[in-house]
């Protein structure tokens, strides 16, 4: 018995060993805004203090346009993830694009509590900063998601609605992104809040985009530093555990002209949603883009463009 405890202690001192050893390897420290602002900060790039954050923003285009379109970006992303798509749109428009809070260079918020209710009102006091009491607004992923809630709670201030990949219904039979999997699974995911290594990035930007030829090392580098910029690891880890309020029913209340986009081969988010998205939300036009992944506006801009352009 003596013999079989000893075996049983070397195993977990081994195991123990092991995670040591990986821990000391693969450790990776948040980096700080000073050292990111240089790589991702551009001439177009704001900053402006607001509920104890200083949110990063780009204001672009037409000045004199009084609709502006605001694009709110998915989970793990930040503004860049527009950066294409912004270039073709309709010159005549002024553009709006920004790092939400928990992610890019705005980074967590100060409780580093998140929900639909609080970025609702984040989005209107950001707005009312700008005094634009009228927009379009659009967004992907988690950002579509934020766009339509923020439209149930201030209709007043939509004009019209863009959903791009957009969540709002569950999700199920969908192969995902291995980073976003170990962010949803209880335990493991309190390992990435030292361990984010560029491997896991480029795993899982290949759940999101349909052609893997298009990562290039510009962009796993750039998800790999906003991934661990100040805070946002321990930010992405508060969303994943708690979660984000479920209630497709309000989608059927939307009243806005939308325009709904998807990539007909998401495998985050199936184009099945997309269909669902049109038959709640009641004169929407829906667009299907083909052997496009979860974020068209990376993969194909041009095409996206066109479709807000005609919208």
């Amino acid at each position: 018995m003596k013999k079989f405890l000893r075996y049983i202690g070397y195993f977990f001192g081994a195991i123990l060993a092991l995670l040591v050893l990986l821990f000391i390897i693969y450790f990776q420290p948040d980096r700080s805004l000073d050292e990111l602002k240089p790589l991702y900060v551009n001439n177009e790039s704001e900053f402006m203090p607001l509920m104890g954050m200083n949110v990063h923003y780009r204001d672009q285009g037409n000045p004199t346009d009084s609709v502006p379109l605001v694009l709110i970006h998915g989970t793990s992303s930040s503004l860049h993830t527009f950066e294409a798509v912004v270039k073709k749109i309709n010159p005549n428009r002024r553009v709006i694009t920004l790092d939400m809070p928990a992610f890019g260079l705005t980074g967590p918020n100060a409780t580093n509590e998140y929900s639909f209710n609080y970025y609702s009102q984040f989005l209107d006091s950001f707005l009312t900063k700008l005094q634009i009491p009228l927009c379009d607004i659009g967004g992907n992923s988690l950002g579509g998601g934020i766009a339509w809630q923020f439209t149930t709670y201030f209709p007043e201030k939509v004009r019209k609605l863009i959903l791009i990949d957009a969540t709002g219904y569950p999700v199920m039979n969908v192969k995902g992104s291995i980073g976003f999997k170990i962010a949803s699974t209880p335990i493991i995911n309190n390992v990435m809040l030292f361990i984010t290594p560029k491997a896991l990035v480029s795993a899982s930007l290949k759940g999101i985009y349909q052609d893997p030829t298009i990562i290039n090392q510009e962009q796993i580098d750039r998800f790999h530093d906003m991934a661990i910029a100040k805070g946002n690891r321990k930010a992405l880890l508060a969303i994943f555990k708690k979660g984000l309020e479920q209630e497709p029913d309000k989608i059927k209340t939307i009243q806005k002209p939308t325009l709904i986009i998807w990539g007909d081969k998401d495998g985050l988010i199936p184009v099945q949603n997309a269909y669902l998205f049109n038959k709640d939300i009641k004169g929407s036009k829906l667009a299907i883009l083909n052997n496009i992944g979860h974020v068209p506006m990376e993969e194909d801009p041009a095409k996206t463009a066109a479709l807000i352009n005609e919208f």
